[in-house]
């Protein structure tokens, strides 16, 4: 029992530990979304510090299902506590997030024909700007999220790079 809520807790109590990308998305753009897919949802179930902000009933482990809603120019997170069941659906607009998705996307595309084209000496300073994009955007995501979900600043940059992979999933192959 933990001394200061008197609730039982899991070793994964807080912690995101399966994570599904909507299945209306599926179309692939390329290898390197894939790639990023991979690597986000990977290093997430690694590690990530999670949990409801209102919910102490739902405290864990959880599961996240994403989605986007092009047409209502939304992100929709459906969290459901293993332990209790209890699911609940966070519903977010993207007005807010756009213009630091646009940019990423625009970065990290840079970065891969760069690194294709063998152009290593303008790698660093791309990367540093994706990273600096990729930061704030996860910021903007956890300020978004901060009434219903508590989380860290590695799991909120996690979640931006699966909103990435699904707005480019998304789109068409350029």
């Amino acid at each position: 029992m933990s001394p200061q809520t008197g609730q039982t807790t899991t070793p994964q109590a807080g912690k995101i530990i399966d994570v599904v990308l909507d299945g209306g998305s599926l179309m692939t753009r390329s290898a390197d979304i894939e790639m990023e897919r991979h690597r986000a949802i990977s290093d997430l179930l690694v590690e990530n510090s999670f949990r409801l902000a209102q919910n102490d009933s739902a405290p864990g482990p959880y599961h996240l299902r994403l989605a986007l809603s092009a047409l209502e120019q939304r992100v929709h997170i459906r969290v459901r506590c293993v332990m209790s069941a209890q699911e609940d659906d966070i519903s977010l607009p993207l007005g807010g997030l756009r213009k630091q998705i646009h940019d990423y996307v625009i970065l990290c595309d840079n970065f891969y024909k760069t690194a294709r084209a063998g152009q290593m000496h303008r790698l660093e300073a791309i990367d540093a700007g994706r990273r600096s994009i990729h930061d704030e955007g996860a910021e903007m995501l956890a300020e978004m999220l901060e009434e219903r979900v508590i989380l860290d600043k590695l799991t909120a940059r996690r979640l931006f790079s699966l909103l990435y992979v699904l707005h480019m999933r998304g789109t068409e192959v350029l």
